[in-house]
């Protein structure tokens, strides 16, 4: 017998090898549960045969009728309530919950599992809290991890509302719809934040990025209940998802995402869905948002936890304690502070200034999952030193009406009266953030397409432009054509564009090469100034 206990317990160390799926009570662990347990019951058991005996009746009476403060919770027969075997049946909820809350296993149930299990321990009808039958069940939830995913696919589509002909039969289309998500007050249905919470785990296992927490959705829903008609992007643009009054949830999830989830769904039903579900999408629907990396989940659950405090003159962002015993998470946590336009604070690592409310912008970050990848966005923030010849050699007054094309986090402009600028900037996270810095102009849009639209002329253009694949010319040459008679044009370019600049009616002077202006990127440019002169 014990070698065949060792043998399954190899089995299953080198099943968590082979896929880190959850991590299961460790044998010492399970031990002094079972220990703590037996302490446990036999304390009660003592207690509740001491209780019964006929001389204690009236003294346990006394009690009652001295601190019991209502009327309503008045008992007749004082015996019942010390009844061992209802006490026992309660203990072994506590203990049975308490081991699900230290493993990961809850996490990666199916929504319906989770009802199944939440319902055994609030209507204490769990199993005896055994050694060997909590080794069992563990044994066998951590064997059924695969079935696990396919139910919880299985489970999200059998909750899709069957009267909106938007629901598939035969599987996932584009968008799916969730009757009864809320309530008429805006609180969560559990159960249904459950469902929504499994589709999201589905999808971050796609992404490689672990294990959602199993409640993780049921804030999100709150929050979406305060906004209830407008599209919320989730998880780095996999999904989207908006309520309505009603508590109707409306979710749109990629293409690439709902085959896949249907490749997913045959495991269980092979014969159900149709060969034309379980392909790839030939082209993308325009109103999905392209795919990011998105931030893991111990950072974002560090990130939930930041408290902003507002001082005389600046912000203060403070990670949680618990970032001590986290170095890669809190690691990534500073970064996006850092990327929201954070500077440590001197005080302590773990503390981030910013010059702006952050909180806003750091409960957007946490509804989509991720911050903008730098080099697709072509975000590399400029440096203080050369924001300020930026702006010296911008030489703006009162009257000017300025124009920053690619603001980002609003480094060019940081000196200029926000009433005076009108930003451009692609990233609706990076448009939060300029907003709350007091700037009320701002086109969250791709510049040339802005400038392609625009009628306004400016006094002064100051800009940073993406440098990828020649991209700087074309965004030179639209932002040139938005410059008033007079006006001027400063633009940071990569040095070789000294030779290929040409601008018909403008004079322009270049700058030296400053090399390595950037961080993260080893790129020599120069500071063009431009005046108009036709």
């Amino acid at each position: 017998m014990a070698s065949e206990t060792s043998a399954h317990q190899t089995v299953v160390c080198e099943e968590l090898d082979q896929e880190q799926f959850f991590a299961p009570v460790d044998h010492d662990m399970i031990t002094g549960l079972v220990g703590s347990y037996r302490h446990d019951r036999d304390r009660l058991e003592r207690l509740a045969a001491t209780l019964a005996l006929p001389e204690n009746q009236g003294l346990i009476t006394h009690f009652l009728e001295g601190n019991l403060k209502s009327e309503r919770y008045r008992v007749g027969d004082v015996t019942e309530l010390f009844v061992a075997h209802g006490a026992i049946k309660a203990l072994n909820s506590t203990y049975w919950n308490r081991t699900l809350q230290l493993t990961d296993v809850i996490d990666c149930m199916p929504q319906r599992r989770r009802d199944e299990w939440f319902s055994h321990i609030r209507e204490h009808s769990t199993p005896e809290f055994t050694e060997d039958t909590v080794r069992s069940t563990l044994a066998d939830l951590l064997a059924s991890r695969a079935q696990f995913l396919a139910e919880r696919v299985d489970g999200i589509f059998r909750a899709l509302s069957p009267e909106h002909i938007t629901n598939s039969p035969q599987g996932f289309g584009k968008r799916m719809i969730l009757y009864y998500a809320t309530d008429a007050m805006g609180y969560p249905n559990h159960s249904r934040a459950g469902v929504i919470n499994d589709l999201r785990s589905v999808v971050a296992k796609l992404q490689g990025r672990g294990e959602m927490p199993w409640d993780g959705t049921y804030p999100l829903l709150r929050h979406l209940a305060t906004r209830t008609g407008q599209w919320c992007s989730l998880d780095g643009g996999a999904l989207r998802m908006r309520l309505y009054k009603k508590g109707t949830a409306h979710i749109e999830v990629h293409p690439d995402i709902a085959w896949r989830l249907n490749q997913i769904l045959a495991y269980l039903h092979p014969a159900a869905i149709p060969s034309q579900f379980r392909r790839p999408a030939t082209r993308r629907t325009r109103s999905v948002d392209l795919l990011q990396k998105p931030l893991a989940f111990a950072t974002l659950a560090l990130l939930r936890d930041v408290r902003v405090v507002k001082g005389p003159a600046h912000f203060v962002c403070y990670l949680p304690m618990g970032a001590i015993k986290q170095p890669h998470a809190a690691k990534d946590a500073r970064a996006v502070l850092k990327a929201l336009g954070g500077v440590p604070s001197g005080l302590a690592k773990e503390h981030m200034m910013f010059d702006y409310d952050v909180a806003p912008v750091l409960s957007e970050v946490l509804l989509t999952g991720c911050i903008p990848e730098h080099k697709s966005h072509q975000f590399y923030p400029t440096p203080e030193g050369l924001a300020q010849r930026v702006h010296d050699a911008a030489q703006v007054q009162a009257e000017h009406r300025c124009l920053e094309p690619s603001a980002g986090l609003g480094a060019l402009i940081s000196h200029i009266d926000p009433a005076q600028v009108t930003c451009v900037e692609v990233s609706a996270l990076h448009a939060s953030v300029l907003r709350e810095k007091g700037y009320s102009d701002v086109h969250e849009a791709d510049f040339l397409s802005f400038a392609a639209r625009c009628a306004t002329r400016f006094d002064r253009v100051l800009m940073n432009p993406p440098f990828d694949r020649g991209r700087w010319q074309a965004h030179l040459q639209a932002a040139a054509a938005l410059v008033a008679h007079g006006g001027r044009l400063v633009a940071i370019l990569p040095s070789s564009a000294r030779s290929q600049v040409a601008l018909a009616g403008f004079e322009c002077e270049f700058s030296s090469p400053i090399d390595n202006a950037f961080e993260g990127a080893s790129v020599s440019v120069i500071v063009l100034v431009a005046n108009r002169t036709k």
